[in-house]
């Protein structure tokens, strides 16, 4: 979360002069050499710190840029608020800044604000520097009403995400509540998606696997299920069909890359322990389906992944 400060702790902007301002002649050749990268106008950072950050913290970064340079108070929202409250998604971040406006002022959007015109007293914020950015429970219901069934999913898990390290931002049924008083196109959208949202999805792409798997008719399935090791430890898979004795999960590449996920551990560690961990998982059960990130891209895959292992479904095979 980055409401509190953000994500780069040194940021050289045009507007400030603190030793070494951006018409600096060694900033400008620092910038020539790609040493520093432009993240919004008139704001530049050291490009190794910027390609540290994840896609959802350099948006938060732009959303406190954009916000510094306002002159008027902004109301960041949609995915600006979701990035600035942890709630990731699945795909490019938006270029432009989400703020919502008053309906009737007539705000149009711009280069650098996307702005959303509605009642503002109708909608629940909370204090933010000298701004205003709509509540994780607001933030997460609006994303559900404005987008396709995928993305709200995915916004409303993370919203309800019970492993957050500081605890779920919202509660299931503060979620199911107010998408329940949504008006106009986005209403059915925002209640399919409360219904279907669960804190029990650990990842973006544990999210999306269970929308596809819903879409494409096969059984819902348990998640988080508790399995003991040999050893005596517990696993938890990402997907157990109980009745089939299927165990189902996605192999992000993170764990075998992100540091904070090594644990001091080399990658070529981590993949003996995985694959010792599916070993013993398999002798367990009757199967045992993996899949990666083009699984999702292309739901034919995961389809002929799941229905090869066994899976029943009583629809037809995806076109793509």
């Amino acid at each position: 979360m980055w409401i509190h400060e953000p994500p780069l702790s040194t940021v050289f902007r045009r507007r400030e002069n603190d030793g070494e301002p951006v018409n600096d002649r060694r900033l400008r050749a620092r910038i020539a050499k790609g040493e520093v990268v432009r993240i919004a106008p008139g704001s530049f950072a050291v490009r190794a710190d910027w390609d540290r950050l994840t896609p959802m913290a350099q948006h938060a970064q732009r959303v406190w840029e954009a916000a510094a340079r306002a002159r008027t108070q902004l109301h960041a929202s949609h995915w600006a608020a979701a990035a600035l409250h942890g709630i990731d998604m699945i795909g490019t971040w938006p270029t432009r800044i989400d703020a919502s406006v008053e309906l009737a002022s007539g705000g149009r959007s711009s280069g650098t604000f996307r702005r959303h015109g509605r009642r503002l007293s109708d909608m629940s914020t909370m204090p933010w520097q000298r701004h205003a950015v709509t509540t994780p429970l607001q933030t997460a219901v609006d994303l559900m009403a404005s987008s396709r069934f995928l993305e709200g999913v995915v916004a409303a898990d993370q919203a309800l995400w019970a492993k957050r390290p500081a605890g779920a931002l919202v509660a299931a049924s503060e979620l199911r509540d107010l998408a329940g008083t949504v008006k106009g196109r986005g209403s059915a959208r925002a209640v399919r998606a409360a219904e279907f949202a669960t804190g029990l999805s650990d990842s973006v792409r544990e999210s999306h696997s269970r929308v596809l798997i819903s879409v494409m008719g096969f059984p819902e399935p348990e998640l988080q299920a508790r399995f003991v090791l040999s050893d005596g430890r517990d696993a938890f898979t990402d997907f157990f069909w109980h009745e089939h004795r299927h165990i189902g999960e996605f192999d992000g590449a993170g764990k075998y890359r992100d540091p904070a996920l090594l644990r001091d551990r080399t990658p070529e560690e981590v993949l003996l322990e995985e694959k010792d961990r599916e070993d013993d998982l398999r002798r367990q059960v009757d199967a045992f389906s993996r899949w990666r990130l083009p699984a999702l891209r292309s739901p034919r895959l995961l389809f002929d992944i799941l229905h090869d292992a066994g899976l029943p479904t009583g629809k037809h095979r995806p076109g793509r």
